[in-house]
């Protein structure tokens, strides 16, 4: 299976997010770094663009990030 990788900066523009909220959500668990380009982040984008879909519809039901990190990573 080929993954598309992305860099934190490109999926900042690619899902309409800022920069410091990938780097907050990979920090509480939302997003999983799969690897590292010289001093990159990188990850699977089409996981990325699944868990941010979730996360969203879970923010707008009134769930914190937190219990949503765990509900996801739970479910894995």
């Amino acid at each position: 299976m080929n993954k598309k990788m992305v860099t934190s900066k490109e999926a900042s523009v690619s899902l309409g997010i800022s920069y410091s909220t990938i780097t907050y959500y990979t920090n509480i668990g939302l997003f999983k770094v799969i690897g590292k380009k010289k001093n990159e982040r990188l990850y699977d984008f089409e996981e990325m663009k699944k868990r941010m879909a979730i996360v969203s519809d879970l923010i707008v039901r009134g769930y914190p990030l937190r219990l949503i990190a765990e509900k996801l990573n739970n479910n894995k």
